[in-house]
C-alpha cells in the first residue's frame, strides 16, 4: 500500500471520528437539555402541587375556624336569646303579641338549627369519626330531605382509607357538586356510587336535571364566578386523580377516579 493510500484512509478515519464524535456530542448535549428540562417540569409541578396542597389546606383551616366561630360563639348568643325569649310570659300577651312570640320562636329555632348544620357541613369531625361513605350518606341525606330530589346513595362500604386529608378532599368535592346540582340542575333524582378497584376509588354521581359537559366545566373553572369548580380541580390535582362530565340519554354523570392507598392494600 503506497503512502498517499495510507494517508487518505488515516484522513477518511479521522473524519469518521470527527463526525461519530460530533454526533455523541450532539445527542448527548440533547439529552442534558432534555434531563434539564423534564427536571423544571418536575420543580415546576412540584411547586404548584406545593401552592395547591397550601391552599387547601389554608381552605380546611378556615373552614374549621369558621365552625367553630359558629358553633361556641354565634350558636351560644342563639341559645341565650332563645332563653330570654322563652322567659317571656306568653299568658299575659294579647293574642297579636301571642303569635308574634310564637312566630319568632319558631324562626330562632330555625335559625338554630341553620347555624347547627352549617357549622357541620364546615367542619370535618364526621369524616374523623364515622369515615368517608358516612359522612356522604348524612351530607346528601341532609341537603335534600324537604326538597323535590329524591337521592339515593350506593357506596362500597369496603373502602377504608389510611389517609384522613385525601377523605376531607373527596367530601368537599362530593359537597360542591351536590349543591350545584340542586342550585342548578333542576334535577328530581340523584345518585351516588363508589366502587374500590384496587388501589383506587371511582365515584359517580348522576343526576337528571340540566349539567355541564367537560368543554363547560374546562371553560368555568377559569372564571371568576367559577370559583367552586376551580376548587374542585385543585383537589382533583392534588389527589392525582380524574373528573369527567358526560351527557347521556337518561340525564348527566360525573365520574371522579381517585388513587387511594387502602387498608386492604398489600
Amino acid at each position: 500500500m503506497s503512502d498517499v493510500s495510507t494517508i487518505v484512509i488515516v484522513g477518511i478515519a479521522v473524519m469518521l471520528l470527527m463526525v461519530v464524535s460530533i454526533l455523541l456530542a450532539v445527542i448527548y448535549n440533547q439529552r442534558k437539555k432534555d434531563q434539564h428540562r423534564k427536571a423544571v417540569e418536575q420543580l415546576r409541578e412540584q411547586q404548584q402541587n406545593q401552592l395547591i396542597e397550601a391552599a387547601v389546606r389554608s381552605e380546611e383551616l378556615e373552614r374549621h375556624r369558621i365552625a367553630e366561630t359558629l358553633h361556641d360563639e354565634v350558636g351560644a348568643i342563639l341559645s341565650s336569646a332563645k332563653l330570654h325569649l322563652l322567659g317571656i310570659k306568653s299568658e299575659v300577651l294579647d293574642e297579636r303579641d301571642q303569635k308574634l312570640h310564637e312566630k319568632g320562636r319558631e324562626l330562632l329555632n330555625e335559625v338554630i338549627q341553620k347555624v347547627r348544620g352549617i357549622s357541620h357541613n364546615l367542619h370535618s369531625n364526621i369524616l374523623k369519626e364515622f369515615g368517608l361513605n358516612e359522612a356522604i350518606r348524612h351530607f346528601v341525606k341532609k341537603v335534600t330531605q324537604g326538597t323535590m330530589l329524591q337521592a339515593t346513595t350506593a357506596l362500597d362500604d369496603n373502602y377504608q382509607t389510611e389517609n384522613a386529608e385525601n377523605d376531607i378532599s373527596i367530601y368537599r368535592m362530593v359537597q360542591e357538586l351536590m349543591n350545584n346540582i340542586l342550585k342548578y340542575a333542576n334535577a328530581t333524582e340523584f345518585l351516588i356510587s363508589s366502587t374500590l378497584e384496587g388501589n383506587e376509588l371511582n365515584l359517580v354521581l348522576f343526576h337528571n336535571g340540566d349539567g355541564l359537559t367537560q368543554e363547560q366545566f374546562e371553560e368555568l373553572r377559569f372564571r371568576k364566578e367559577g370559583l367552586g369548580l376551580k376548587n374542585i380541580q385543585n383537589r382533583i390535582i392534588l389527589l392525582k386523580g380524574t373528573i369527567h362530565f358526560t351527557q347521556g340519554g337518561e340525564g348527566y354523570r360525573i365520574n371522579i377516579h381517585v388513587p387511594v392507598k387502602t387498608n386492604n392494600a398489600a
